[in-house]
């Protein structure tokens, strides 16, 4: 590409910048993008923005693909195309977009992994003590993490964010904060409700004056989302789990556990906050899974013949 090619990219590059406050990593992703499309630009003798149609974007996706570049990062290496085009247009460099509607290859469909319920009651065994000596608080504090993770089925957002006054343990609910800051009142099982009121007595003695949040750290302060995936990953190690532990994983095994049980789809989207129920339709092929498990170990017509 030509030097006012190169000027227009760095421009759009300050613009966006400025304009979208991104992150130093996202203005760095953009500008490789940018950089490996002139790369593919020079390679096929297309001297100036302006020579791209959509045949050429449609080509350099393919060309990503083929360099084993993740559908993932083929659609944002479109979205900074399409992006850069925009800015293109807007300066009268211009005159359309040839990345409008160039879809980057489908993801594979991964279904989220779940532990079944005799694994979940496992892992939410309190952890063993030496006789007579007194819990200690943290441990307190995690079980309550987790149990409340897989009784309301909370993001990991959603937990480190609440506040005292969302819990209300009388009721056995709990205000959720969600995404697009929508807000939705969740169930909160007899067992997290329990181990939320053992975890409220040490809390009161670490929480920093003036602190509201329902879990703290050590220092007094909120618990943030790294600390909790750490103190997960901990307590798989030191308890034998045989999984890694993380916060979505309760979530995943909250959902599935209660479409199994209850069959209501929409009942099992409200309480996981999700806008669209193609979202939580993912569980569904979960739930099959399971049947398809038990229809195979159990049909005599089912069993896979070993010769």
């Amino acid at each position: 590409m030509n030097r006012p090619a190169d000027a227009a990219r760095g421009d759009f590059l300050q613009r966006l910048t400025q304009e979208r406050n991104l992150s130093a990593h996202t203005r760095a992703a953009y500008e490789r993008d940018l950089a490996a499309l002139a790369t593919w630009c020079d390679r096929q003798g297309l001297a100036a923005w302006t020579d791209l149609d959509h045949g050429h974007v449609r080509a350099f996706a393919a060309r990503s693909h083929a360099a084993g570049l993740s559908p993932a990062s083929i659609q944002r290496r479109l979205s900074a195309v399409r992006s850069f085009y925009l800015f293109l247009q807007r300066e009268g460099l211009c005159a359309g977009n040839p990345a409008v509607d160039v879809r980057a290859p489908k993801r594979p469909r991964r279904l989220p992994r779940t532990l079944d319920a005799d694994q979940m009651a496992r892992v939410l065994e309190p952890p063993r003590q030496a006789p007579g000596s007194a819990p200690e608080p943290l441990a307190i504090r995690d079980l309550a993490i987790m149990e409340l993770l897989y009784s309301s089925g909370l993001r990991l957002a959603e937990l480190v964010s609440l506040d005292l006054d969302a819990l209300d343990l009388a009721d056995r609910t709990v205000r959720v904060t969600g995404k697009g800051r929508k807000t939705r009142i969740v169930p909160v099982g007899s067992k997290a409700a329990a181990a939320l009121r053992r975890w409220l007595g040490p809390r009161a003695q670490l929480a920093a004056r003036g602190q509201n949040a329902v879990f703290v750290g050590r220092n007094g302060r909120r618990l943030g989302p790294r600390a909790v995936q750490r103190r997960l990953a901990a307590v798989a190690r030191t308890g034998g789990v045989p999984v890694k532990l993380h916060p979505h994983l309760f979530r995943h095994s909250f959902a599935t556990h209660l479409l199994e049980s209850s069959q209501d789809l929409r009942g099992v989207q409200e309480l996981l906050g999700h806008a669209d129920i193609s979202t939580t339709q993912v569980y569904t092929h979960l739930d099959f899974q399971h049947l398809a498990r038990i229809y195979d170990e159990a049909h005599p017509r089912a069993r896979r013949s070993r010769r």
